[in-house]
């Protein structure tokens, strides 16, 4: 039987995903709230598969992920978020993560990611399944990092997008972003390539590349 700790701070989130999971032949050996408990648990009681929210109050769930992986590398880690973006992927991947799929995909997408992960194989969920091709081998739609090196990860993935033409609505949407989220990335990274407007910061890109 799949053993699995669940990790969210939720404690609503946690008993609908207990009781889903049990109901599917899963054992849920154990739970936490924060990212130091699920390292803990994870140590104590090394389970097939932890579950793992992205939004924790101690740590961010990428840094747990990181810290259960390099202590015990055949616990494997299964992320499930609001989070829909690539940067958000594309990181907990690269943390260790064998899986990722999203807090509202159906109650069979969940269990079968648990079940595919335990067994060995990687799974992006849901919408999010088309770009793990790209996510897995870390191309993530950014621009190189040398091309901008004052720009952060997520400032170059907008500005890429920028670049191809989208407005700050559709990079909100594509991104899982708020409007006004995006609209303060832009003023940034306007001012960090000291770019005048939307059009010379293409400019700029194309002749980065």
């Amino acid at each position: 039987m799949t053993r699995v700790i669940l990790v969210d701070d939720h404690p609503v989130f946690r008993n609908g995903l207990r009781a889903l999971l049990q109901a599917s032949g899963i054992d849920v050996v154990g739970e936490a709230a924060t990212g130091a408990d699920a390292v803990d648990l994870a140590a104590q009681l090394t389970p097939d598969v932890v579950l793992m929210d992205l939004g924790l109050p101690d740590m961010s769930g990428v840094e747990a992920v990181a810290q259960i992986v390099a202590a015990r590398p055949a616990t494997r880690v299964l992320v499930i978020s609001l989070y829909q973006d690539d940067g958000s992927v594309e990181t907990a991947l690269r943390a260790g993560a064998r899986g990722y799929v999203v807090k509202d995909a159906p109650a069979e997408e969940v269990v079968a990611a648990v079940q595919a992960v335990a067994s060995g194989s990687a799974v992006i969920g849901g919408s999010l399944a088309g770009r793990l091709a790209d996510l897995v081998h870390g191309r993530g739609g950014e621009i190189p990092e040398d091309d901008f090196p004052s720009l952060t990860s997520r400032e170059r993935q907008i500005l890429a997008l920028i670049a191809k033409g989208l407005t700050n609505s559709a990079i909100a949407e594509r991104l899982g972003l708020s409007g006004k989220t995006v609209a303060n990335y832009v003023s940034v990274i306007l001012a960090k390539i000291d770019a005048a407007d939307r059009n010379e910061a293409t400019r700029k890109v194309t002749g980065a590349r």
